[in-house]
């Protein structure tokens, strides 16, 4: 079966599940959309690596990346293979250059770890067919959902806190950076974060 190549568009609290975020995927080049609804904790180690943020302590997806580099395994793709009663499989193909394996995985805990190795994304026409939505021309020219690693906040407390960032120095950014780091607080981190590159 042909494969059809998808793109990380946005991740965003779920609005129908508490707790929950959704993952959007775009086919690239295409108009569909394939929305994941995934958990906390995934969505979190996502959008870290989206942001490129780096955390004190390894996550679950890094030392999965550290324990597959110690035996010379890379993430080749991420395939997001099947779809049953509305859940969604995955497969991670990985080698070490002599094999390749195929690993079964939740789709947001592949995409986790691909994203930490530059893999590409894939699913299956089927599923595209059953799961995809296919946006129309006022859609999709409409912003696509931002990355947020907490809660969903209003656009207005958002800039307020941005607001607030100009006013301090950078060895106080820094200083709250390294403290949101310690909290785990990642959306504030990518905050602070952003604020001092504004300033390099």
């Amino acid at each position: 079966m042909e494969k059809i190549k998808l793109e990380i568009l946005g991740l965003s609290a779920s609005q129908s599940q508490s707790g929950s975020f959704a993952l959007v995927l775009g086919e690239a080049g295409g108009k569909r959309r394939l929305p994941i609804i995934i958990g906390m904790f995934e969505a979190q180690a996502i959008a870290i690596e989206i942001e490129k943020i780096i955390p004190n302590r390894p996550m679950t997806h890094d030392l999965f990346k550290s324990f597959a580099n110690s035996f010379n395994y890379t993430i080749r793709e991420i395939t997001i293979s099947d779809l049953k009663e509305g859940v969604f499989f995955a497969k991670i193909l990985c080698d070490d250059g002599l094999r390749t394996l195929e690993i079964d995985s939740r789709p947001s805990d592949a995409i986790a770890i691909g994203l930490r190795f530059n893999a590409p994304i894939y699913t299956f026409e089927h599923i595209m067919e059953e799961a995809g939505i296919l946006l129309t021309e006022e859609e999709s020219e409409e912003k696509e959902p931002e990355f947020k690693t907490e809660t969903s906040r209003t656009e207005s407390q958002t800039k307020s806190k941005n607001e607030r960032l100009k006013d301090y120095s950078i060895d106080k950014l820094k200083k709250m950076l390294d403290e949101a780091l310690e909290r785990e607080d990642y959306e504030n981190a990518a905050r602070i974060r952003d604020e001092m590159n504004k300033r390099n």
